[in-house]
């Protein structure tokens, strides 16, 4: 008789919206594979709201320790300050975790040592963009010039800080109108919840040097789009997707969310194409 496999235990880290979808996605889609364990948020108003769709049998965490504790893997969905040392104190704890917030990861060679060291994994989902996997096989043979023009709609944009301190009235913006246009390192400090693609591509081809990253919005934008540009010793390759806003989130593209579903469904199965 075979053995029944184990499941994988799955740890929650953040139960915003991205995290709710995800926990949904796991119940419903992964149940063969893995078992949402806990879940755990610094407003226990959102872990309990969470909790009430999913079923008492998810754990409410009392700690982040006792959540990684309590996991094989953690999904991290948390976009605040402290979100590297989440992710550094999960690798320290042998654990593997699937990493949302893909722009805390920049300069964070350590975190990828830790993880090394300790036998787990970093996952980073491509997110909303097309073309992760040509990047990474275009920095084998190497990279000259490579950019990202991301196009969104001013609503995902409004209370930006960066927008804010340059006094870019979003609402009073008739026409297309740039209002961005720098380094991945800039672009991820200025729109932390909304340019992770940017650190995906500069982690995906070691071209954070190089990259350029541009922000146009306009009224007329209906979906958030994100147009690649990339020419190399390989040749040239242009990408550009579409994306609808999440339906719980609309500065986050739903293809992101979907990402994030589906490189935890290839990690729980052991089958990594493309990525």
């Amino acid at each position: 008789m075979k053995p029944k496999k184990r499941k994988l235990k799955i740890g929650i880290v953040g139960c915003g919206a991205i995290g709710s979808r995800l926990a949904q996605s796991i119940k419903r889609d992964l149940k063969d594979d893995c078992q949402l364990s806990s879940i755990f948020d610094i407003d226990p108003s959102k872990s309990e709201k969470l909790q009430k769709t999913l079923s008492n049998k998810v754990i409410i965490a009392p700690t982040l320790d006792k959540l990684i504790k309590n996991a094989d893997l953690v999904i991290e969905a948390v976009n605040s300050p402290n979100t590297k040392e989440i992710i550094k104190s999960i690798v320290s704890s042998k654990k593997s975790v699937l990493a949302m917030s893909v722009g805390k990861l920049l300069n964070a060679k350590n975190i990828f040592d830790i993880a090394n060291k300790n036998n787990c994994t970093v996952l980073i989902p491509s997110g909303a963009i097309a073309g992760v996997d040509a990047i990474k096989a275009a920095k084998l043979a190497g990279i000259k010039s490579i950019s990202i023009t991301s196009r969104k709609p001013p609503r995902g944009l409004v209370g930006n800080p960066y927008c804010l301190k340059k006094g870019i009235d979003l609402l009073k913006i008739s026409r297309e109108t740039l209002i961005f246009s720098g380094k991945v390192s800039e672009a991820v400090t200025a729109f932390p919840q909304n340019i992770n693609v940017a650190a995906t591509i500069a982690l995906a081809g070691d071209v954070e040097k190089i990259l350029r990253v541009r922000i146009i919005t306009s009224p007329k934008f209906k979906t958030n789009s994100h147009e690649i540009e990339m020419i190399g010793n390989f040749g040239k390759m242009i990408t550009r997707t579409e994306n609808l806003p999440c339906p719980d989130n609309p500065k986050t593209s739903y293809l992101a969310v979907l990402s994030g579903l589906q490189t935890l469904k290839q990690y729980c199965k052991g089958i990594f194409i493309g990525t």
